[in-house]
């Protein structure tokens, strides 16, 4: 199952514990105009980086998906095997205005996902659940990159190396409806108590600032 939720009996590993982490300091003027953006990322199990990214100001969408293979492919059942090329990952569309992309990525290293997990995040294991962000465009990937640089730099998660890979125009595709919107539809699964409700409660923590109280949900039309 999708985040672990089924343990088959598998010892709990813990939540991933949110860390502070400095603004960018590469995070460029908003373009002119009123269109929204979009950025793809993945970190683990697509219930919790779903949820976090709806309970974010200026986000007007996150949709749960696969990115990183081929369509044919861009099945949960497929994708499970970890073959396929595909990681579990978020499709986040967001209104340059009020947040920009450094920032989404400021929340993604920091809330959604611990970034220095190889193919990994808590229980769930295999390179579905590798730590990407999918650059939609070469600006993107520049600003990922001078991010991570920065990171690294700082030695911000101490010795641990971001392991966090940047792929660049892979097609997103949109995951079964029973994904969308899991985390707000189930908050009393054991796997999103101990993993992702966590996620949610740092989010309005360290990013007071950023953070609504009502998502917004794929099942609301967002």
């Amino acid at each position: 199952m999708a985040g672990g939720a089924v343990w088959f009996g598998r010892p709990a590993a813990a939540a991933e514990a949110a860390v502070v982490l400095p603004a960018p300091s590469t995070d460029p003027t908003p373009p002119p105009g009123n269109a929204n953006e979009v950025a793809v990322v993945a970190g683990g199990c697509f219930w919790g980086v779903q949820g976090v990214f709806q309970h974010v100001k200026g986000v007007s969408g996150a949709v749960s998906g696969y990115a990183g293979g081929a369509e044919n492919t861009a099945r949960y059942e497929d994708v499970g095997s970890g073959r396929t090329g595909h990681a579990e990952a978020v499709r986040i569309s967001y209104d340059p205005r009020q947040i920009s992309y450094a920032r989404i990525l400021q929340i993604f290293f920091s809330v959604a996902h611990d970034p220095t997990q190889l193919n990994r995040q808590g229980p769930d294991t295999g390179t579905q659940y590798r730590s990407t962000i999918f650059a939609q465009n070469l600006e993107q990937a520049r600003i990922a990159q001078a991010y991570i640089a920065q990171l690294t730099q700082a030695k911000t998660f101490g010795s641990k190396p971001i392991v966090t890979t940047i792929e660049l125009q892979k097609r997103f595709f949109t995951a079964e409806a029973y994904h969308q919107d899991y985390l707000t539809r189930n908050p009393r699964n054991p796997y999103i108590v101990q993993h992702d409700l966590p996620k949610i409660a740092e989010l309005q923590r360290l990013f007071a600032d950023r953070y609504r109280a009502t998502p917004v949900l794929v099942g609301a039309g967002a």
